[in-house]
């Protein structure tokens, strides 16, 4: 190869003195500077030859150990090739375990999902044969029903038939119409249900009797038996003592100036008759007649009687009513251990000792209830003292309810309310323990209790005849117009009704009923103190003579 270049360099040199004669002989100028240009080259070529040349044995040295470096290259490569290889296959070989595992198991998981699924099949396979042969059977059995009520609407035709042939029949024997029928069949169903009312009316006041009676027994038998005290009543007229029929005219006085000097003084009228040895002060305000009674006496013993002396026996004796009607409420305010009570409503309650109500002396009235209230409150755990409160202030709007409209628990309420009473118990129970207004305590309707056991007690109120007789025909004729009663007779002072009854047309649990309806009506009907017992008495008699 270095034998050829030498040649080639040679060639060229030999190739460029040509050239630069050639030019030479004929003075081109441009030729001469191809020439330089030729011969500057080929003396570039020459070097570049030589120098290869000369670098020729250390690139043979060169590429030998290139060659070796190759063949080792080659070698290692070969070797790491070839451990790239084994390392290949075995990761391919774990790989390919792995995977034959994983599809195994997917294998086992869709072989059992084949056979879930192949059972399932088999069941819905089953059970489409058993829907089919319910659908054959619903099938048969609607062509049955089918069959059947054409059975049953022709049998209806017949029944019907027969029916109206019965009732046609019905009526020529019985000689009424559907009508009559239909009103006698209500009747018979109205009866029935009379009877099973009265079966759950016995139940329902058996079951609230059971429950309330005891407890409610106990308590106001306690609340009874734990208090007593003596009722005084005064009547609305009393008569003063006089020593002569000549006293009669000396208080008539001339021209009748004394009567009435003494009647306009103490506002009540006096009553000057032919009965020997008193005469009459009537008058509707016990304050008043109190009043001039004690005139009268003072005047009668004193023996003087003209206008100015009757004047000032009149002033006097006021003044010693109103001292005492202060000291009666004042000791029934310490009687009761009551604080805090305005001297107005002491001098109120103190003016209830001469006001009566059927006879029973207001003011011992309500001590009585406020005792009775106390007792009840505290069996029931509530305030006794609190409960004592609203008893005694309940009734004192009677002391006013004379000289002010409305009744008296409302002017009882505004009274105690205008002098400083604030709690609201005592309040509602002076306004409502006559329900002319809601209940808001738990105070009312104990003192309601209370005040009814006072009144109801026997012997605490009195009344008219003639209204007693009333009360007791009232009593008779509201039981007879039950349906079944044969008898009624009112017992003890009107607090009981006793009714006898049809056993033939009454049952037992009808006599309940007849009980209910008769208490419900008198209740709705007549006023009343305390309550009326109703005792219905059913009973069978078997009668027969022996000959």
């Amino acid at each position: 190869m270095d034998t050829r270049i030498v040649a080639q360099v040679l060639d060229s040199a030999q190739l460029a003195s040509a050239m630069l004669a050639q030019g030479g002989s004929g003075e081109n100028p441009l030729m001469l500077l191809i020439v330089g240009l030729i011969a500057i080259g080929i003396g570039l070529g020459l070097g570049v030859a030589l120098a290869g040349v000369l670098g020729g044995k250390k690139i043979e040295r060169l590429r030998t150990e290139a060659e070796l470096l190759s063949t080792r290259a080659q070698d290692d490569a070969a070797t790491a090739a070839e451990k790239i290889l084994l390392d290949a296959e075995r990761q391919a070989l774990d790989r390919k375990e792995a995977v034959d595992k994983e599809l195994e198991a997917a294998r086992s998981e869709q072989r059992e999902v084949d056979r879930r699924l192949a059972k399932r099949e088999d069941n819905l396979d089953r059970k489409e044969e058993i829907i089919a042969r319910k659908e054959q059977s619903l099938s048969d059995r609607a062509a049955r029903l089918d069959a059947r009520k054409e059975k049953l609407r022709d049998r209806e035709d017949e029944i019907d038939q027969l029916v109206e042939k019965q009732r046609r029949e019905l009526e020529r024997i019985a000689q009424i119409d559907r009508a009559q029928a239909k009103e006698l069949l209500l009747e018979r169903v109205a009866e029935q249900a009379r009877v099973e009312m009265g079966k759950v009316t016995r139940k329902i006041v058996e079951d609230a009797e059971d429950e309330a009676k005891d407890q409610a027994k106990e308590i106001l038998i306690n609340a009874i038996q734990r208090y007593a005290n003596e009722h005084s009543s005064e009547s609305t007229v009393r008569t003063v003592a006089i020593p002569s029929d000549d006293m009669k005219g000396r208080i008539i006085g001339r021209e009748g100036r004394n009567i009435r000097a003494i009647e306009k003084a103490t506002g009540a009228d006096v009553i000057v008759d032919d009965t020997p040895g008193v005469i009459v002060v009537s008058c509707f305000d016990k304050v008043r007649q109190t009043i001039a009674v004690r005139a009268l006496e003072t005047l009668v013993n004193d023996g003087r009687m003209h206008p100015t002396r009757i004047e000032e026996v009149v002033e006097k004796v006021k003044s010693e009513v109103q001292e005492k009607i202060v000291k009666a409420g004042k000791d029934a305010v310490v009687e009761l251990g009551l604080k805090g009570i305005h001297p107005k409503i002491i001098e109120a309650m103190g003016r209830l000792t001469y006001r009566t109500s059927y006879g029973q002396n207001v003011l011992n009235h309500s001590i009585e209830v406020a005792y009775l209230s106390q007792i009840i409150a505290d069996q029931l755990g509530l305030d006794g003292k609190l409960a004592r409160r609203c008893g005694f202030l309940h009734d004192i709007g009677k002391a006013m309810d004379h000289e002010m409209e409305g009744g008296h628990p409302k002017i009882g309420m505004d009274f105690a309310r205008q002098y400083g009473e604030k709690n609201e118990a005592v309040l509602n129970a002076i306004g409502a323990h006559h329900a002319d207004m809601p209940a808001t305590t738990w105070y009312t309707p104990i003192i309601m209790a209370a005040d009814a056991v006072s009144a109801a007690r026997p012997g605490a109120r009195r009344e008219s005849m003639e209204r007693y007789i009333q009360r007791l025909n009232d009593l008779q004729d509201i039981a007879l117009s039950q349906p079944g009663v044969t008898e009624a007779y009112a017992v003890q002072a009107g607090r009981e009704v006793r009714v006898m009854i049809n056993a033939d047309r009454v049952t037992d649990d009808e006599a309940f009923l007849i009980a209910h309806e008769i208490a419900k009506k008198v209740s709705n009907e007549m006023t009343f103190p305390g309550e009326i017992k109703v005792t219905v008495l059913r009973e069978t008699r078997a009668i027969e003579f022996a000959r």
